[in-house]
């Protein structure tokens, strides 16, 4: 079968599925051989709390950059110490590349230009992210289409070209106030900066408030035009390949 029709496959034996669902399905169907990118946002933080209750077994892990904001890391703290049955996993840049990178293109290069921002975030986040995702079939994520124009033709199910695995994106249908709803229903902790006006959380630099109508990812790397708006983690052709 290639990855074509077992996407195809997925997808009918999960039709009607909830998110909770759709996250134990994906669990049993490969045998445990799967993880949780976690960035701290308002989806991950959902997302975490489910499998905290259906699919503990499922190990969290989290990129990080080394830029990340205190309020970040007072969250993960957190999140920790509530859910102690999760295996949760945090993952760093190559010390060395990022030496080198500093030193020949400067601490802040991201706002220099397009591909310095993306030389960061290949060293800083899609390498570490190929060694969290080394030893598993497949991964899940927290996008949801209404997040970007980025992402407004992503799928539960898809085939990440760029590592070769299945990516699973169960809250792809949610929209933000269906996050909101679930984080109040559930006492769910967030990230404090998110009262703020920021929407979406990623490194300190690159991360800044939103105002009142602007696009949920205004606040990310907001010199740049919206369609360049992705770190490296989520923007590979999606298109399956034969096996």
């Amino acid at each position: 079968m290639n990855y074509s029709e077992l996407i195809q496959t997925l997808k009918i034996k999960t039709q009607g599925f909830n998110a909770g669902q759709i996250i134990q399905f994906a669990y049993q169907e490969f045998k445990g051989k799967i993880n949780f990118a976690s960035s701290l946002g308002e989806e991950d933080q959902v997302i975490t709390d489910i499998i905290s209750k259906i699919t503990p077994g499922i190990e969290v892990f989290t990129l990080d950059t080394g830029r990340l904001f205190p309020e970040t890391y007072d969250l993960l703290s957190k999140t920790h110490k509530r859910y102690p049955k999760i295996n949760f996993k945090i993952y760093y840049p190559d010390t060395k590349s990022v030496e080198e990178m500093v030193r020949t293109k400067g601490i802040n290069l991201f706002y220099e230009s397009v591909e310095n921002r993306k030389l960061c975030c290949g060293i800083r986040k899609v390498e570490p992210l190929k060694r969290a995702l080394a030893n598993v079939d497949a991964w899940i994520s927290g996008l949801r289409r209404s997040q970007s124009v980025t992402r407004s033709d992503l799928d539960v199910f898809e085939w990440d070209a760029l590592n070769q695995k299945i990516k699973i994106n169960p809250l792809i249908d949610w929209s933000l106030e269906d996050v909101h709803k679930y984080i109040k229903e559930n006492k769910i902790d967030v990230n404090p900066l998110h009262s703020k006006g920021f929407v979406s959380i990623g490194c300190a630099p690159c991360t800044r408030a939103i105002k009142a109508g602007e696009d949920i990812r205004f606040g990310r790397w907001w010199w740049e035009n919206p369609e360049q708006k992705e770190c490296g983690l989520h923007n590979n052709p999606r298109r399956p390949k034969t096996h």
